[in-house]
This record gives structure tokens, C-alpha cells and sequence, in this order.
């Protein structure tokens, strides 16, 4: 008896067949690209033609070879010399000094008028947050003078607390914009769980609140510090010869010919300045875009 086998042929499976890019996702791709290439050229362009001048030697200042030519660190060196009557180094200081201090004095106040404003009930409290908000809408061309004369009258000019005051008034509403914005959506039931264990007010904000604000609160310290080191003009009216900034510094430096602007001195002391801001920024940004955007969506 012969049993015969047949074998099966295989089944060919067949491939989705592969779907074509359509041109619209195709352009929308490269106009993606092309304005992140146009932001990147806008933003980062300066800075970058700040740096080659930075490098280049004084006699090729003008020269406008787009890339590092004739390489030499002199300019550094003569933005830190003080023979010609520049002392960039001490400007370096105040600038620190004007900024941690306008830093710290923002963020204790602003912490607790962010919080009280998000988390409390209080007659006015709308109105109080639309003239924190308004604040910042004042220029600063028209305080220059009213702040000029009072602190005249109070024998303020030329020291640190004639910059440190009026850059807290420019600083303290961003503050209490970001951080009453982040506070308002943290989950309530975490205060009320702290509160039924027998913690405070205080308690709770103290250590509940405030360490989960820690990303929002890290956010605000740099942008007020950085807004603090930038600010130029009542700094250019207020300061003296030993609390200028680095903004008035670098504006007033001076070369070997009076009727020549040092301009690669300048871009070296430029350089000196904004690289830490751009490191410090890059090694934070994730900490920057969470505190940021923390606040901006609802669970």
C-alpha cells in the first residue's frame, strides 16, 4: 500500500505596498528646516561674528572674512588691561553683585506673592495681579529721570542699591507671572494632606509647595539674573566709578587713540560676558523648558 505526499506550495505574502510622501508633508518638512535655519542665523549670527572679531587681530578688525583669520588673544588681554582707564574686571564683579542680589530680593518676594495670589482668597485679588502685571509694561526711558532725581535727594548715586532697587521693580512682576502660574496648578490635595497631618500654612508651602516649584523656581532665577546683567540704561545714569557694570564698562571702553573705538577689545570683553549666559543656559535648558511649560497644561 503507497501513500503519496503532496507538498504545499507556499502562500506568497503580499507587502503593503509603501504609501508615496506627499509633496505638502515634503515642503512642510523643509519649511520646518529652512525657519529653524533662519532663527538659528538670526539669533546665533551675531554672536558668531562677535567671536571671529573676538580672535582676529587688531589690524584686520574690519577685515570680513566670514571665518577666524590672523588668530590672537591679545584683544583678551586688552580687555582686561587697566592701564588705558577700563577695569573690566571689576565690572565683572558688580555685575555678579547686582544680579545675585537683584536675584535673591525677586525671587523671596516674588515666591510669596505668586503663592498668595494662586492659592489664597483675598479681596482685591485680581486687581492686585492686573498692577503687578501692568508694572512691567512701564518703559524704562520714563522712570529714568523721577529715579535720577530721588536718588539725588538721597545721595544714592553712584552705589549698588541705586541699580539694585530699580532692576527688582523690572524683575519681581516676570516672577510672580511665572511662578503664580505654575503654583495655581499644583494639585491642591498635597497642601490638604500636609494640613490634616498637622502641618501649617507655612509648613505646607515650606515643604510641600516649594520643593515641587523647585523647576519653575530654578527658571525664573536665570531669566532675573540674566535680565539684571542686561540692563544698560538707568545702569549708564546711576552707576559710578566703581559699581559700573559690565554693560557701561564695555560702552565706555577706551584704546590707545581716543578717536578710535577699541572694537576688538570689545568684542573680547562681549564674548567674555555672554559665553558663561550661553553654557549656563545650554547645561539648564531642560530645567528652563520644564519650569517654563510646568504650568501650561492642565492633568
Amino acid at each position: 500500500m503507497s501513500i503519496s505526499m503532496t507538498k504545499e506550495a507556499p502562500v506568497e505574502r503580499e507587502e503593503a505596498p509603501v504609501q508615496p510622501v506627499s509633496w505638502r508633508k515634503r515642503i512642510g518638512t523643509v519649511r520646518m528646516y529652512l525657519g529653524v535655519l533662519i532663527v538659528l542665523v538670526w539669533g546665533l549670527g551675531p554672536f558668531y561674528w562677535m567671536t571671529v572679531v573676538a580672535f582676529r587681530d587688531q589690524a584686520y578688525t574690519f577685515d570680513s572674512t566670514p571665518w577666524p583669520t590672523h588668530v590672537t588673544l591679545d584683544n583678551f588681554r586688552n580687555a582686561f588691561d587697566t592701564s588705558r582707564g577700563n577695569n573690566f574686571g571689576q565690572a565683572l564683579l558688580n555685575s555678579v553683585i547686582i544680579g545675585s542680589v537683584t536675584t535673591a530680593v525677586a525671587l523671596t518676594l516674588g515666591v510669596l506673592a505668586a503663592y498668595a495670589l494662586a492659592r489664597m482668597a483675598f479681596a482685591g485679588k485680581y486687581l492686585i495681579s492686573g498692577l503687578i502685571l501692568s508694572a512691567s509694561m512701564f518703559p524704562a526711558v520714563v522712570l529714568v529721570t523721577p529715579l535720577f532725581q530721588l536718588f539725588t535727594d538721597l545721595g544714592w548715586i553712584g552705589e549698588y542699591q541705586a541699580m539694585i532697587i530699580p532692576n527688582i521693580s523690572f524683575v519681581l512682576p516676570m516672577t510672580v507671572y511665572i511662578l503664580a502660574s505654575f503654583f495655581a496648578e499644583l494639585p491642591w490635595e498635597l497642601e490638604e494632606a500636609a494640613r490634616i497631618d498637622g502641618a501649617t500654612k507655612a509648613q505646607a508651602f515650606r515643604l510641600i509647595m516649594l520643593p515641587l516649584a523647585a523647576p519653575a523656581v530654578f527658571t525664573t532665577a536665570i531669566l532675573a539674573f540674566i535680565a539684571s546683567i542686561n540692563e544698560y540704561l538707568l545702569a549708564r545714569l546711576l552707576s559710578g566709578e566703581t559699581t559700573r557694570p559690565v554693560t557701561v564698562a564695555i560702552a565706555q571702553f577706551s584704546g590707545n587713540d581716543p578717536l578710535v573705538q577699541p572694537y576688538a577689545a570689545i568684542m573680547a570683553a562681549g564674548v567674555i560676558v555672554t559665553v558663561p549666559l550661553v553654557i549656563m543656559v545650554l547645561v539648564f535648558q531642560r530645567r528652563i523648558i520644564s519650569g517654563l511649560t510646568a504650568g501650561g497644561v492642565k492633568s
